[in-house]
């Protein structure tokens, strides 16, 4: 059977990208493979994939029995198909904390670092066959990194991920601050998206002290955009959170040039979260946090009721 690879629920680049890239290798390493998405990919992942010449893959809902998969980009359940514990899991391709509850039919290969990206960790992985890359891969592989570190100025960058981006974009003949900017100019355009969809555009659930929250997060070069939308955005959070299951969404709206988050401030439970997990002094219903760019290192970790 063909071997499906496929990241997590609401596909960003990296996620995209990395099943793109794993597609390959298995491919022309004699393992029959095919790149899945369990969700529409936002508009800078959608570039990406048209800017290198790649088709976006199918959608698909659910995985049947016994099919073989690779994870990637993420290793938790809530962010993976209903039946993903029937199916048969190869192996797990990732760079989060280790949440647990994927059940596999038997061991298989299962590689979590301390990277910013996916993609930079599956460079590591190919080996002599990385030589071999197209370079619509490696473009993939530039990009996946350039998102995923916010070019750099994101915390989780290491030296390995700023050593492979700078190396491809030689290869490539890309100018990296030219190339970031068009995918950010990407990322930034969310005109044709609901409220809804943007709170769920690139999030994850999370709980800690008994409560639930979906955890959004927005990059962007033109805060203003996503920000004129405050009052709205509020007042949606209480669909998506009761639709959810969850007690509360937090919105992040990531400042990238300037380097901050803003939050929303809807009600006393956020301005409490803020007030306890960044120290911040609210007056209102948004706060600036500066210097927050990363919900992996830098927000999750610090959430506090």
């Amino acid at each position: 059977m063909t071997t499906l690879v496929f990241g997590h629920t609401a596909p960003d680049t990296d996620s995209l990208g990395s099943a793109l890239i794993w597609d390959w290798f298995l491919n022309h390493t004699g393992t029959p493979a095919a790149a899945r998405l369990l969700g529409t990919p936002n508009t800078e992942a959608a570039f990406v994939a048209k800017r290198w010449g790649f088709e976006e893959p199918a959608i698909i809902a659910d995985v049947e029995d016994d099919q073989p998969c690779v994870i990637v980009d993420t290793n938790n359940p809530a962010e993976l198909p209903a039946n993903i514990n029937n199916a048969n899991v190869t192996a797990i391709i990732d760079h989060h904390r280790l949440v647990g509850g994927i059940e596999t039919k038997g061991p298989i290969d299962i590689t979590i670092r301390p990277l910013a990206c996916t993609a930079t960790l599956m460079y590591d992985l190919m080996g002599d066959h990385a030589a071999h890359m197209p370079d619509a891969i490696k473009g993939l592989m530039l990009s996946c990194i350039l998102s995923d570190t916010l070019e750099f100025r994101s915390p989780t960058t290491t030296d390995r991920d700023r050593d492979l981006a700078v190396a491809l974009a030689g290869q490539l003949g890309v100018a990296i601050p030219d190339y970031a900017a068009e995918m950010f100019a990407a990322k930034s355009d969310v005109s044709a998206f609901s409220d809804a969809e943007l709170l769920r555009m690139d999030s994850k659930e999370f709980e800690t002290e008994g409560t639930k929250f979906r955890v959004s997060v927005l990059e962007t070069t033109a805060p203003a955009i996503v920000l004129d939308r405050k009052a709205s955005l509020m007042q949606t959070m209480t669909t998506v959170a009761a639709e959810d299951g969850v007690d509360q969404v937090l919105l992040f709206v990531v400042d990238i040039l300037n380097e901050e988050a803003t939050l929303l401030v809807p009600n006393d439970l956020t301005k409490t979260v803020a007030e306890k997990s960044f120290g911040a002094a609210v007056s209102g219903d948004a706060v600036v946090l500066p210097g927050i760019m990363s919900r992996k290192k830098q927000i999750i970790p610090a959430l506090k009721v």
